[in-house]
């Protein structure tokens, strides 16, 4: 495994793939409130690319040119969260999506653990370490901990995402997380103006 640290934006020119595997993390989970901090992708290579953003600034034209391409699936795991907030930040549709978080709900209803840590360890017989997931993201520096644990939400999505195509076929539910997936960006839409928790479907 190979992390390339860069700061504010993807290197001009690099081509991730069709399918891009994204993850990010910020100074806590209030859309609105709590600042991007860092951004984590990879192409499926056993590579990532940790895009850091020490100050609230978000000039990231390479990125965001990424993010809104429709010839690119946006591949996230809990792309609820991360949907909206790259949106609130960079501006930016993001679509087609696929979440592993998503389609492990659809297919594995004989449990109510849906985690990335769950699913790698069951899946891939790796178990993630969690400690750095509420470290300091704002810091100016990176840890070399911090850079290991952005990486690890990022480099197995592919091969999650390659598990689950079997099991959406299996289940006979592929339709259904393909509508759920084409809702992300509408649901993010949802929760950025103000209807997080409400079921708007409620009667």
């Amino acid at each position: 495994m190979t992390v390339h640290y860069h700061l504010n934006d993807l290197p001009a020119g690099l081509d991730l793939g069709p399918v891009v595997a994204i993850d990010s993390e910020t100074m806590g989970l209030n859309l609105h409130r709590d600042r991007l901090c860092v951004v984590q992708l990879s192409a499926g290579d056993g590579d990532a690319h940790v895009v850091h953003y020490p100050k609230p600034e978000w000039n990231s034209p390479n990125l965001v040119r990424m993010l809104a391409d429709p010839k690119v699936v946006k591949l996230f795991h809990f792309a609820r969260f991360d949907v909206a907030k790259l949106r609130h930040h960079f501006g930016v549709r993001i679509d087609p999506v696929f979440c592993t978080k998503i389609a492990s709900r659809l297919t594995r209803t004989n449990t109510e653990s849906h985690s990335l840590k769950t699913l790698v360890k069951e899946f891939l017989g790796i178990d993630l370490s969690k400690v750095q997931q509420s470290s300091d993201w704002g810091a100016p520096s990176l840890t070399e901990d911090q850079l290991a644990y952005a990486a690890s939400d990022v480099l197995y999505l592919h091969q999650l995402k390659a598990r689950f195509e079997i099991l959406l076929d299996r289940e006979g539910r592929r339709e259904l997380a393909e509508a759920c997936f084409r809702f992300l960006p509408d649901r993010a839409e949802l929760d950025l103006a103000g209807w997080p928790e409400e079921d708007i479907f409620s009667h």
